[in-house]
This record gives structure tokens, sequence and C-alpha cells, in this order.
């Protein structure tokens, strides 16, 4: 079997690319995970997604143990069978959405309490039973059980939130097991603090994983902060070991991370905008809703292939989205999914060529040009 490995290539400045080597596949990173929160990335078929360069997906523990429950996903084959993607799935772990989506929670040592936004019905979530329904998905990267406090954030509160955190990681680790292929990443905590950030790095370090995440960001803080943070967070965790920015984010802020050493990142922004009308091209952001682009014969991104570009026009897309047609979120999903993707690959390419500022330089310029009706 395919052990899970990590090997780096090519770094230039702080910014690296390399690969992931999974049983399920290898992964190019810097890579971006499309979000497939209930076993499905919003309206998009998996081989959809596939083709836009994607090689992971990510799940989400929390609504995945609601609904259907990881119990019935094992037993129907596992989750890369249930939802028919046979590259590598990355779970997160459940605790930030118990944290930001449920009601009535009661958070103690031993794990959370909490009522299903679903049904009203209680469960229990524990580094240990995190493992567990992590195991039953069959997901291949998998993630400890943390606690993530919204920012800003007193320092004490931060620091007990972290320390928590890092106790949950040791018993997440242990939960694990020996699991041959499979990879568990700790999750680094602290906030905006440096101290607390480093603290945890060792803590992590001790404990020992086949991948660390910087946790805790994107909520809230911006992104100049955001960026203050990763100026120091990634070079604390292990040069040999995939770094993960999670929750992050806006073409930009990947970018920004990417500069700073990060190599997988996950965001819903993709999804989420295209269904809203919202579409990223190389020139900003295009609103499609706006009746200017009611009679614009031209594709959203001329140098896009996916096919919203290639087979329509804006005229058509604002009409769909105006008419409220399935057709239109499905399309500029598809556009927006691409456009994160070919960030990616240019980015792959400009570190390995040993080009990233210049790459850099334009694609902020790009983007300031403003929307190419305007050009």
């Amino acid at each position: 079997m395919t052990q899970f490995q990590f090997q780096k290539t090519r770094q230039d400045g702080k910014a690296r690319t390399g690969m992931i080597s999974t049983p399920r596949g290898d992964i190019c990173t810097p890579a971006f995970m499309p979000v497939g929160t209930a076993a499905t990335v919003k309206a998009m078929m998996p081989e959809s997604v596939a083709a836009t360069g994607a090689d992971i997906l990510l799940g989400n523990t929390y609504h995945l143990m609601l609904r259907p429950t990881a119990e019935r996903i094992h037993a129907l084959g596992g989750l890369h069978k249930f939802m028919n993607w046979d590259k590598p799935i990355l779970t997160d772990s459940g605790g930030f959405q118990v944290m930001s989506l449920a009601g009535l929670r009661k958070l103690t040592e031993k794990g959370v309490t909490f009522q299903s936004h679903i049904d009203g019905s209680k469960h229990e979530l524990t580094p240990e039973r995190s493992m567990e329904i992590q195991r039953l998905l069959g997901s291949n990267i998998v993630m400890c059980f943390d606690e993530c406090p919204a920012l800003p954030a007193e320092r004490d509160r931060i620091a007990e939130s972290m320390r928590l955190s890092m106790r949950w990681a040791e018993r997440s680790r242990e939960a694990f097991g020996d699991r041959p292929g499979y990879a568990l990443f700790g999750i680094q905590q602290g906030g905006l603090e440096e101290d607390f950030r480093a603290e945890s790095a060792e803590a992590l370090r001790e404990i020992g994983f086949e991948g660390y995440a910087i946790g805790g960001l994107a909520v809230g803080e911006g992104q100049e902060a955001m960026f203050r943070c990763l100026d120091f967070a990634p070079d604390q965790l292990p040069e040999d070991k995939p770094r993960y920015l999670m929750g992050v984010g806006k073409p930009d802020d990947i970018v920004g991370a990417v500069k700073r050493g990060v190599d997988m990142m996950d965001c819903v922004l993709p999804s989420r905008s295209g269904r809203t009308g919202q579409c990223f091209t190389r020139h900003g952001v295009v609103n499609i809703k706006n009746a200017r682009h009611a009679d614009d014969p031209r594709p959203l991104d001329e140098n896009c292939s996916c096919p919203a570009c290639s087979n329509y026009s804006r005229a058509y897309l604002h009409h769909v989205f105006r008419s409220q047609e399935m057709i239109s979120g499905m399309l500029m999903t598809w556009h927006n999914l691409q456009y994160f993707q070919d960030i990616m690959q240019d980015m792959r390419d400009a570190i390995a060529a040993g080009t990233f500022a210049a790459w850099e330089a334009d694609f902020h310029a790009g983007r300031a040009n403003g929307d190419i009706e305007l050009l």
C-alpha cells in the first residue's frame, strides 16, 4: 500500500510546491480543496469537480454525523463510494461547526455536548468520537478534534482554549491509532498571539503528526491581521510536513497564504458565490445579477476553459440567474472552482520556475484593473 508521504519539490521565497502521496492518489501542492459539506460540492457532479483539476475534497464531520450518520455511510461502503469520489478526502473534526452552528452547547474537558441544528437532538462529540466518525467515513486525512474561539478574544481565553486543544490533540492521536496509508493532522491554535502559536506548535511537534494545520484564522480577524499571523505561524511548524490553512479563502487570501509557506487550503466561497451570482475572474469579481450584463455577448473570462466561459455568454448567465434556473448555480460554481484551481496551477508553475514574485505582481495588477467589461 502507498504510504502517506509529503515531498517538497521546489521553494521560491517561502512559497513551496510539492506532492502529497496517498493510497487514493497524489495531491499537488499548493492545493485548494473544494468543500463537500454534506457529501456533495453544491451544484456540481463529482466528475465535474475532478475536471477542474481538484485532487482532493473536504467533507464535514459535523454534518455527516448528524445526517445521514457515519454509521450509515460506513455500512454503504464509505464516503468515497457513497459520494462517487475516488480521490483523497479530508474531513474536519466537527469542532468548528459545533462552535459556530449549534445552539445550547456545553464545553468540558471531556468534549462538547450540543443540540443538533436539524432536529434538536442531543449529541456528544469528544476527540475519541471524532476519530471514530472519521474512521467510519474512511477519509484519507483526518483532523484532530479542537476548540476554536471566535476572534477577538482575551489572551486568557485564547490560552485556555489552545491548551485544551493540545490536550485533545494528544487524545486524538491516541484514538487514531496505527492506520497505515491514512494521515492525522494536528491543528495549531493560539489566536493572533505569536507566543501562544509557538507553544501550540511545540506541543504538536512532541505528539507527532503526518501534517499540521493552522486553525483559528478566517474567523473575523480581517486579512491584514491574518497575514501578520501567517508571517510567523507556518514557520513554527515542521518544514517536512504539509501545512494546511483551514477555511481560507478569497483569491488574494490564498495567494498571500501560499506566499507565506502554506500548502493546503479550503473554502466554501467558490460554490457559495457561484450560487449567488458572484464570479471570480482574472480581472476581478463579476456580479452577474447586474443589469449591464443583459446584452453582453462576451464570456465571463476569455481565458477560462470552463463550460460557462466556453459555451455561454454573460447575457445568458444573467438571464438564467434572474430567472432562478438551476443551471445558473451549476455553471457559475463550475467557473469559480475552475478559476481557483487555475490559480493553484499558476502558482505551482511560478514557484517551480522561480518567478513567484513576478506572478504575484501580475495577479494583483490584473485584479486591480477591474472587470474585463471596463477594459
